[in-house]
């Protein structure tokens, strides 16, 4: 699915507040978005919020043969997957530009800085190493996924900690957390990308720009850097020309960023281990603010309960005393009540309709009983002319005994009938006819 494109009412709208010095989000030139850091329950699990646009990373590890080239080293390998969940222009399980040139800049950033130390992932020379992996995925798109992701890689490499192990002979063993401590990784610096964003052919510049602020920039540079001041990597993209003087500017600006960013990951570490250690609340769930879990919940207050009943004495006094007028009741029907004002009620009322339906079956029922009647005379007058050789059948319905009669052991009458008035208008009809056709016979 494509993503949505811009109209050209919002590129200009855009444009001109850019030439304004002014932005959607109500930010200055050289502002960042908020950034907040929540960790995981399992050690390298974190989550970066750079204003709406959220990454999360996972770091794991596990013992490979080292490469040929380099015995004594560890493996580091990075990974960012972008998913239509984080915006709908994205495309799952397809190497985009966007994406291959996102894993390439943080590999840059990550490994080529030199920032973890991979000779001490090392186990056993030419044997034994730690790979270690960073996976990052994005869940949701709203700009500068590049420092995001950079900032999401290095938080979770700070907070990840790998199993202890020791070597006896040929022999390595790996210890759980539970017998011994786990090791961090040796970190040297944090290197943090900075994005900066050109328009009007570099006139203008922006920094942290949002997802509609990509779509009508002319230009993207990258500044990866940490807080002593070097420069890990640098990456320009678009179609603007950049002068040296740009660039040293963006590069002072990247330095004060850098050192609010690194100084705000060190207090978040900093407080997760300290919950892990007092045995305090930490992860995902202890991380979401009480007004997002439901909104009526309310913090606790104190509630003073002295002088209640004077109080109470005194809004009972300043009261209006109660009415002693009491509506009298209004029967409409029998069966039906009704007291104070409202709408008169016509539930025992029927309608003309319901009334003549009533009056024809009355009347279908009082003409099928006359018929029962006159026919049942019409039976016994029969049974007495039939002649006394011949055996008699008597059969009126489907619910009426068949018995057969000789002429030697003929009684006076013998039958079994089921009452007329349980019977419906319709099974009445049914035996009308029965009766009709074997008087015919």
């Amino acid at each position: 699915m494509k993503a949505t494109p811009l109209s050209n009412c919002e590129r200009r709208f855009l444009l001109r507040a850019i030439q304004e010095k002014k932005r959607l989000d109500g930010r200055q030139c050289y502002d960042y978005r908020n950034i907040r850091v929540s960790f995981g329950a399992d050690r390298g699990c974190c989550i970066v919020e750079l204003g709406r646009t959220r990454v999360l990373a996972q770091v794991s590890c596990e013992l490979v043969p080292p490469k040929p080239s380099r015995p004594t080293e560890g493996v580091l390998f990075f990974n960012l997957e972008l998913s239509p969940m984080a915006a709908p222009g994205l495309e799952p399980g397809r190497q985009s530009e966007l994406l291959v040139s996102l894993n390439r800049l943080l590999e840059r950033c990550l490994r080529d800085s030199k920032c973890i130390e991979t000779e001490s992932l090392c186990v056993v020379a030419g044997e034994k190493v730690w790979q270690i992996r960073l996976d990052m995925h994005l869940l949701n798109h709203d700009g500068n996924i590049t420092d995001a992701a950079s900032i999401a890689g290095i938080v979770a490499l700070c907070h990840f900690r790998r199993p202890d192990v020791s070597v006896q002979g040929e022999e390595v063993t790996v210890y759980t957390p539970e017998e011994r401590d786990p090791v961090p990784l040796s970190i040297h610096h944090m290197p943090i990308c900075v994005s900066f964003a050109f328009f009007h052919q570099g006139t203008y510049l922006l920094v942290d720009p949002t997802e509609r602020e990509e779509r009508v920039m002319d230009g993207l540079l990258v500044i990866a850097m940490n807080k002593h001041h070097e420069i890990c990597t640098i990456q320009s993209s678009g179609v603007v020309m950049l002068l040296p003087d740009q660039i040293l500017r963006c590069s002072k600006i990247t330095a004060v960023k850098v050192a609010e960013i690194t100084e705000l990951i060190q207090k978040a570490l900093e407080n997760d281990q300290k919950a892990r250690k007092e045995g305090g609340k930490f992860g995902f769930a202890e991380s979401i603010p009480n007004q997002r879990i439901t909104t009526f919940k309310m913090e606790s207050a104190a509630v003073d309960t002295n002088d209640v009943e004077e109080q109470a004495g005194e809004i009972i006094a300043k009261a209006d005393p109660p009415s002693e007028v009491f509506a009298s009741p209004v029967v409409h029907t029998p069966g039906t009540a009704q007291i104070g004002e409202g709408i008169e009620s016509s539930w025992g009322d029927l309608e003309e309709s319901e009334k003549e339906e009533a009056a024809e079956e009355e009347g279908e029922s009082e003409a099928a009983a006359f018929e029962c009647e006159k026919v049942e005379t019409e039976d016994t007058s029969t049974l007495k002319e039939t002649k006394s050789d011949e055996p008699i059948v008597l059969s009126d319905s489907e619910e009426e005994e068949v018995v057969i009669l000789e002429p030697q052991e003929l009684p006076r009458k013998t039958r079994t009938q089921t009452s007329i008035k349980q019977e419906n208008p319709s099974k009445k009809a049914f035996n009308k006819r029965r009766r009709k056709k074997r008087t015919s016979r």
